[in-house]
């Protein structure tokens, strides 16, 4: 199968076809979610829950994710690899000029930063000296302080707008993806409706262009609660792969996610 670029994501969207992503931390899980059709995958910063045991994610460091990055590299033959620049990472532009260059040293094809409007000059540099960028909005879990928990984003009309008018500034600024995270379906739709770039969500509806969820999520191995947005698709089927091509065929059908699995 040939590789998944961010062209590849682009042709995806303008035809319709929906997509998939996982997180993934190591070569032997990364592998089989590559094997199986996964087309995104991400060394995200949800480690530092899922893996290090934190209330959060704002512990997992620089080198955490170059180290899972480069497992994961060596486990994937076709999929696109994303790896998160973890908090305060890429506070200024140079900040984030070497650190995303860590990234990619390390087998990334692109880094994802959160936040707006604060970003675009970071992103218009880094995208104009060979970075791709993944831009992240609606909750940015790396605020989670300033949110006062992991909270649902955009529910109010101005919030909605403001998130609307970073998603269309992020991409004239050269982002190639975008993520969105627990708003609500209908600025979901909105927002990638406005956007010509792939919009991948995860707590937002099913008419983003592709889904992602955390791999610990899915397989229903999560330590306290596995979120209202994903689902545990490992009771569904009883065995990992199966587990995978069911949350795959589901994406691509429409089936997942549901009401149930989103925010009005």
């Amino acid at each position: 199968m040939s590789k998944i670029t961010s062209s590849t994501l682009l042709k995806f969207k303008q035809e319709g076809k929906k997509f998939t992503s996982l997180t993934a931390y190591d070569a032997s899980f990364a592998g089989a979610f590559d094997s199986e059709g996964i087309d995104v995958l991400l060394v995200g910063d949800s480690m530092g829950m899922v893996l290090q045991g934190h209330d959060d994610t704002l512990p997992v460091t620089i080198d955490d994710i170059a180290y899972h990055t480069r497992c994961v590299r060596r486990g994937i033959k076709r999929a696109l690899l994303i790896a998160d620049m973890p908090f305060m990472s890429y506070a200024t532009p140079e900040q984030a000029m070497t650190n995303a260059t860590t990234l990619m040293q390390a087998g990334a094809n692109m880094v994802k930063v959160e936040g707006g409007h604060w970003l675009l000059d970071t992103v218009t540099k880094l995208t104009e000296r060979g970075i791709p960028v993944c831009a992240h909005l609606g909750l940015t879990p790396q605020s989670v302080h300033v949110f006062g928990g992991f909270k649902v984003q955009g529910r109010d009309a101005d919030n909605a707008q403001r998130i609307l008018n970073e998603a269309k500034a992020l991409e004239a600024a050269g982002a190639q993806l975008l993520v969105v995270e627990c708003i609500p379906v209908a600025l979901a739709k909105t927002i990638t409706e406005a956007l010509t770039i792939p919009v991948i969500g995860i707590g937002a509806g099913a008419d983003t262009d592709g889904q992602i969820l955390v791999m610990h999520d899915v397989l229903g191995i999560s330590s306290g609660y596995i979120p209202r947005f994903s689902k545990n698709y490992l009771a569904q089927t009883g065995e990992i792969r199966s587990a995978i091509r069911a949350y795959i065929e589901e994406v691509d059908k429409g089936i997942f996610p549901s009401s149930e699995h989103t925010f009005s």
